[in-house]
């Protein structure tokens, strides 16, 4: 039932677990660092493909986050979304009695699931040995397993689904949870994305389409959004999750109030099932939607210090976002920074806008601007103020955080500091 009053929207934990680091502080002290997590692929061998680097998630052990034997059953997608939520969770000190737990749910999003799985069952079948097809195999291929598995883990009991939107299914995610609080009197909500297909068929797809970049001699530098030499994007993986909480209950219990969601916007683009549109129109609505969403709490768009692009390193999306900037800030966008954590990251797709919206978090809570590496020579027509090469010290109000997936489906967030909007 719809809230009488709609709830402010605490973030009071953070789980990340990515190429930078398995940990938010070990991602976090990379990304003010400028550190790129390329490096060659090894999760198979990439002899023969036109891509052969990736931003692989280095020493994960499942076991440190699950018992050994379940850990067995889980797509490593699966694993990275039940890790990032037990470190947020405990980042957040939310303890999860019977009561609460019935009043938390789980979005999670993601892009493509259990690829690895799917080729591994798929070659047993092509061999002629079908009878060998895991007993696990479906549940290990299925997206919302990301979330299922996590809600089962945690025994969280309110509403759980995945969103399943290409590249902004986290950030879509983070939204849909936020306005499970705001608007429907949730008291927590477990949220963000997760995936892991760096696999020989993902990688050959990306391949035919020329998304990916093949400067495999210099993996590091492959990833370099808004440059003029970028030649597509790093694929990674991992998974960024969010508690979320309504405010009044953070504050009782005297959680370490992180942030707050001000808006959320969403849009289709309704033009091409890959390429945006060139006056990136449906990146505009979705900003506008969330700067109108959060003007409820007050907020101007001034007051927007900092934008996380989406900024994937094509030759299109850069282009079109720069653009989009343009249109919805007007003279301020040449004010206001904006930088690309995909510079470092890689492209994490379904899981991009999850560990985007924690890394936001971390650049309000701490007024550190993440760099675009990798920017040695900007496009002509990508002109704005990218935070080059290092991390800039920059007093944050609020912040946004954009995400656009194939399909045409965009999807922003605002989040404001803790201490702003009182």
């Amino acid at each position: 039932m719809r809230t009488a009053s709609p709830k402010r929207v605490a973030v009071t934990g953070l789980g990340l677990v990515t190429p930078l680091g398995v940990g938010t502080a070990e991602t976090w002290a990379a990304v003010k660092a400028g550190r790129s997590g390329a490096g060659p692929i090894t999760r198979f061998s990439a002899d023969g493909f036109k891509t052969r680097i990736a931003c692989e998630v280095k020493g994960f052990q499942a076991e440190a986050f699950m018992d050994r034997k379940k850990a067995r059953r889980m797509e490593l997608f699966i694993q990275f979304a039940v890790a990032a939520a037990r470190l947020a969770v405990q980042d957040a000190s939310l303890t999860l009695d019977d009561e609460l737990a019935e009043r938390t749910g789980c979005v999670l999003g993601c892009g493509l699931g259990g690829l690895k799985n799917m080729e591994d069952n798929h070659t047993l079948v092509a061999d002629g040995r079908a009878d060998r097809v895991s007993p696990f195999f479906i549940p290990m291929i299925i997206g919302n397993m990301a979330s299922g598995v996590t809600a089962i883990e945690l025994g969280l009991k309110g509403p759980n689904f995945l969103t399943a939107t290409a590249c902004a299914a986290g950030t879509h995610a983070v939204g849909q949870a936020y306005q499970q609080i705001r608007d429907f009197g949730y008291q927590a909500m477990v949220c963000g994305g997760s995936e892991a297909v760096i696999t020989k068929l993902a990688v050959a797809g990306f391949n035919a389409m020329k998304a990916v970049s093949t400067r495999n001699d210099e993996p590091e530098k492959a990833s370099r959004p808004f440059d003029r030499d970028r030649d597509g994007f790093v694929i990674g993986e991992g998974a960024g999750v969010l508690v979320l909480e309504e405010w009044e209950r953070a504050k009782r219990r005297g959680a370490n109030i992180r942030a707050e969601v001000l808006g959320f916007g969403a849009s289709c683009d309704a033009y091409h099932i890959t390429a945006p549109q060139d006056d990136g129109d449906g990146a505009v609505r979705a900003m506008r939607a969330a700067l109108d969403d959060a003007a409820s709490r007050g907020l101007k768009i001034e007051d927007i210090g900092y934008i996380n692009a989406h900024g994937t390193s094509t030759g299109l999306n850069d282009l079109v976002e720069t653009r989009a900037v343009k249109q919805v800030f007007g003279p301020l966008a040449a004010k206001t920074p904006i930088s690309s954590t995909k510079s470092m990251t890689g492209h994490l797709l379904g899981a991009a806008g999850g560990v985007e919206a924690g890394l936001l978090t971390l650049a309000i809570e701490e007024g550190v601007l993440p760099p675009t590496i990798n920017l040695d020579q900007p496009d002509d027509e990508c002109d704005l103020d990218y935070v080059p090469h290092q991390a800039r010290r920059a007093e944050l109000r609020a912040a946004m955080s954009n995400s656009f997936g194939f399909g045409g489906t965009n999807g922003v967030l605002i989040l404001g500091r803790a201490d702003a909007w009182d």
